[in-house]
Parts: C-alpha cells; sequence; structure tokens
C-alpha cells in the first residue's frame, strides 16, 4: 500500500487550518490542537518540522504563535509531506539509494523512478491554497502514448 504516515497527514491537515484561517494572524500550538482534534503533543512535533523546514514561523511572547513563511499558494503539498517524511518516492531506491541488493540490476527499476517522479510532480503541482479552498478532483487518465496523468481542481465542489 502506498499512504503517507499520520505525521505527514496530520501536518496536512494543520498547515490546511492555518492557511483557512487567514483573520488569525498567528495560531497557538492549544488553539492548533483544540481546532484540529489532535493531541497537543503531536501538534508540538508537527510544528517543530514544520518550523526546521521554515514553512511557518513562531513568535515568541504572549501573544506569540506559529504563521505561515508564505502565501499558500506558494507552499505545495510536497514541501509539506517532505518536511515530515524526507524526498517524496515510490520506492526506497527512489529516495535512499543503496540500500536494495536489487539497485543495477533490478528490472523493474527505472519503471519506479519514473512513477516516483510522478508523483513528485503531482505533489508539487497541488499548493496549500487548492487544499484550502472547495474542490472537485477531475483525474483523467493517461492516454496510451502517455505516461502522464492529469488532476484538475475545480473550484466550488467539495472533496
Amino acid at each position: 500500500m502506498f499512504r503517507l504516515n499520520k505525521l505527514a497527514d496530520y501536518a496536512l491537515i494543520v498547515m490546511q487550518y492555518v492557511a483557512s484561517h487567514p483573520e488569525e494572524p498567528l495560531h497557538t500550538t492549544r488553539s492548533l490542537a483544540k481546532a484540529t482534534h489532535l493531541p497537543p503533543t503531536t501538534v508540538v512535533k508537527v510544528l517543530k518540522l514544520l518550523l526546521d523546514s521554515r514553512l511557518l514561523i513562531s513568535h515568541r511572547g504572549v501573544n506569540g504563535g506559529y504563521a505561515l513563511t508564505r502565501s499558500p499558494s506558494q507552499i505545495s503539498v510536497a514541501e509539506i509531506v517532505e518536511a515530515i517524511e524526507g524526498p517524496v518516492g515510490f520506492t526506497e531506491c527512489d529516495t535512499a539509494p543503496g540500500r536494495c541488493d536489487l539497485e543495477g540490476r533490478c528490472p523493474i527499476q527505472s519503471n519506479t523512478r519514473v512513477i516516483g517522479k510522478m508523483v513528485q510532480q503531482t505533489l508539487h503541482s497541488i499548493s496549500l491554497s487548492n487544499l484550502t479552498a472547495l474542490h472537485s478532483v477531475v483525474v483523467k487518465a493517461p492516454n496510451r502514448r502517455s505516461l502522464i496523468t492529469s488532476i484538475t481542481f475545480r473550484p466550488g465542489a467539495v472533496q
């Protein structure tokens, strides 16, 4: 099965919440935990990783909290996932060369690299602002000549 770990999922939830509430200039750990229904300890872990990746900035003090470092349209889903999980790839040999005994003689290695690149491109093409708007996702199957799948966001519908 190909999926994100829970912490990456939670990071997307936290970032989506921050991006969708611009009327609140700063968000505290407590307010984020309450709004997202995540345990405060989990929110702390996520915030630290997002801070380390410079997707969030922290402001200290009594009125402190967290804010996005850039506009939601300038932050990709790939950046959020990479902040938590590291490089995005379809297989381990895509992201950590040298760990597999079959590397260099694997019959599907080039195919998995193509898939990995497509996953990366897709995640880089989806911005945080895409997650905050109401959209329906339309996925077009690749034609016979191309391996590229098209994903289109249509405003006005719920995913």
